[in-house]
């Protein structure tokens, strides 16, 4: 397992256990993580606090984000792939699109590289927790 990856990852848990949604993210620039995140919407009561927003935030002003690596447990949603393109962010790998597409073709558009891991474990995070919590994900996804 990727370290950074790894990092996204326990993000998602801290924010499971937190009674939040199991979704991480980190920054990394020259094999440093920079900033890391999770969806805190639940423990914030804030609906923009998403994963790859909370973890920019944390990065702070960093000036210019040529160079750096979005790592996200799942594939980012319209708000956070808005974010990556507003900020020139090139390189977005995720840990699953399994339990939700998210928006990659508009990343790919504007000419970010997207990886996609379908790792088991951000998607078995994800679907337990869809399961367990369907009305809180279907808030959270806008549905």
């Amino acid at each position: 397992m990727d370290e950074f990856m790894q990092a996204a990852i326990d993000e998602a848990k801290q924010g499971r256990l937190e009674g939040g949604i199991p979704i991480g993210s980190v920054l990394v620039k020259d094999g440093e993580i920079l900033g890391r995140g999770r969806n805190k919407r639940v423990q914030e009561g804030d609906p923009i606090t998403h994963a790859e927003i909370d973890c920019l935030r944390n990065a702070g002003r960093i000036g210019t984000y040529k160079g750096t690596t979005l790592y996200s447990t799942l594939m980012p949603c319209y708000l956070c792939a808005g974010a990556v393109v507003q900020f020139g962010i090139k390189k977005v790998i995720v840990g699953e699109s399994r339990t939700f597409p998210g928006a990659k073709d508009f990343m790919v558009s504007r000419g970010v590289e997207v990886i996609d891991l379908g790792l088991d474990e951000c998607e078995e995070m994800m679907s337990n927790f869809i399961q367990e919590m369907p009305e809180l994900w279907n808030e959270d996804i806008g549905k």
